[in-house]
């Protein structure tokens, strides 16, 4: 689960080159490293570094800003976008990069260059003016970066952030609002066949036999929010996790939006929708026409982020061009973190929020739990559970019993989004604190003790392995963390995309075995773990 980007630029191929590539110096997929290998050393706010996917393989370049922002407006923007449109998206692009710089520190990089962060593709003459027309400028909430997205087209009506993140705040300036620059363009349909459908949804994770598929419920935007699965496990599923489903198996081209009504037609499905991406923030299509009406890049900003200022990302924050005020808006429960720092923003919902009801227990000042809404039972049983396979992981590994929290997300949407995971991921660890699915998720799979296993040995691995390749950090933890047989040997072992990054519950078991397999080939005949490289 992620923070999309727009549709429009998910379909368009990268085709730019990393200037100065450099090798990726893993760090562990879980902690915000305070030093990086020389190659990815800090850097300074006026660069940032950028993940280029190539070959299943991360290879890292550091760009000055202002390219960088270049780049991603001939990723992002429609084609033949006025000048106007150009500038103002690219404020908001440099926003969403101060707000998100660090996103992938973990991985040795600030953004990637894919939808998960900002898709890059060779700069044009339009696109490095608008960069250098407003080159430094941000946008601003109470002195702070604010937190901003955009999208290809919101259809005529704006989403708020918590309907497609759930765990995420709605600052007052991205509300749920007609949008009639944008018009409702575009207008879209789809066909599945039920049989399409499945193979989809099985690819997700689910289980069974789809006999239909109803819209349960919608959202103040009109949009999708939960739909109903007849015969599928779970039995329930969100507008946006059907939307990534489809994509990542069918193609992004379906479902562009969750803007749809839904009917069935025989042995199919069809979808009629209009719109194109999430819908949240500035929206693309939106401020051309706005542009077109002769609107400059100023009034385009405060007609979709009102309330927030046009300031600088220099060392000192400046509040230059204040734009509308939010009418009637209170003060949001936060405000997004200061210009290049890894702290969470706004949407991070590792950050407990006032629509979360969470509680937390604390063991001996090591242990932590946070879990929503649960009952003592609930909480009482993990935290034995986690108490007692920490003590015996360490037992096992031969290393000390480290500090953890751990984290149980009420949603699938709300992991997705605090991990960087898919759902079907199930867990993930990050620094100290094991993030884990929902417990009934995990229950009706019967997942909970072998995934609470699994992390725990990843919060040991990664801290004595920190620079280890994916695989042997995610061997270690099948290795460690399952019972059963050794796994066979098949080469190649899984690159750190295949492992970080799956595109489904098939993609992520395959490379899973393959790590394991590689790990205990290295590990056999009473080796230290340790050792594996």
């Amino acid at each position: 689960m992620q923070l999309a980007r727009p549709l429009l630029a998910a379909l368009l191929a990268l085709t730019t080159v990393p200037e100065q590539p450099l090798p990726l110096h893993a760090t562990p997929a879980s902690a915000r490293p305070t030093t990086l290998p020389q190659a990815v050393a800090p850097i300074g706010a006026s660069t940032v570094r950028i993940g280029v996917l190539r070959n299943g393989k991360y290879e890292v370049t550091t760009l000055p800003l202002e390219v960088y922002v270049a780049r991603v407006l001939a990723g992002e923007a429609a084609p033949a976008s006025p000048q106007a449109s150009l500038e103002a998206l690219a404020v908001a692009i440099r926003t969403y990069t101060v707000t998100n710089r660090g996103r992938h520190a973990a991985e040795g990089f600030d953004l990637c260059d894919q939808t998960h962060c900002q898709v890059m593709r060779t700069s044009t003459d339009a696109t490095e003016r608008a960069s250098t027309a407003t080159a430094e400028q941000i946008l601003l909430y109470q002195g702070a970066p604010a937190t901003v997205f955009y999208s290809a087209s919101c259809g005529g009506r704006s989403e708020k952030p918590s309907n497609v993140w759930p765990s995420a705040d709605d600052p007052p300036y991205l509300s749920v609002h007609d949008d009639d620059g944008c018009g409702g363009f575009p207008m879209w349909s789809a066909e599945l066949a039920t049989s399409d459908l499945q193979r989809a949804l099985r690819a997700g994770g689910y289980t069974g036999s789809l006999r239909d598929v109803r819209v349960l419920r919608r959202n103040e935007s009109g949009r999708v929010a939960r739909l109903a699965l007849d015969g599928m496990s779970p039995a329930e599923i969100s507008g946006q996790d059907l939307r990534m489903v489809v994509g990542r198996s069918l193609g992004f081209q379906h479902l562009q939006s969750t803007q749809f009504e839904l009917r069935r037609n025989g042995n199919a499905f069809r979808f009629s929708g209009r719109g194109a991406g999430h819908g949240v923030g500035l929206c693309v299509i939106g401020s051309m026409k706005l542009a077109a009406a002769g609107q400059d890049a100023a009034t385009i900003l405060a007609r979709y982020f009102p309330g927030t200022t046009i300031g600088t990302s220099g060392p000192r924050l400046t509040s230059v061009t204040p734009t509308a005020p939010a009418i009637g808006a209170p003060p949001p429960a936060r405000v997004a973190a200061p210009a290049a720092s890894s702290a969470p923003t706004i949407a991070d919902p590792g950050v407990s929020h006032s629509r979360e009801a969470t509680t937390a227990d604390v063991e001996a000042g090591d242990l932590q739990l946070v879990l929503p809404a649960a009952d003592p039972g609930d909480r009482r049983a993990l935290l034995e559970l986690v108490r007692r396979e920490r003590a015996s992981i360490a037992e096992v590994l031969g290393e000390p019993v480290r500090p953890v929290r751990v984290r149980v997300f009420e949603t699938n949407e709300a992991f997705e989004h605090a991990s960087g995971q898919p759902w079907f991921a199930l867990g993930g660890v990050t620094g100290d604190e094991i993030q884990l699915a929902p417990l009934w998720l995990l229950r009706e799979r019967g997942m909970l003790e072998r995934i609470v296993r699994r992390q725990l040995v990843r919060l040991f691995v990664d801290r004595v392995l920190p620079a280890r390749p994916s695989w042997i950090r995610e061997g270690a933890a099948v290795h460690f963390g399952d019972a059963g047989d050794a796994m066979p040997y098949r080469p190649p072992c899984p690159s750190d995309a295949e492992l970080q990054h799956p595109t489904s519950v098939g993609a992520l078991g395959d490379a899973l075995a393959r790590a394991r397999g590689c790990f205990e080939r290295q590990v056999s005949g009473d080796r230290d773990w340790r050792k594996v490289r």
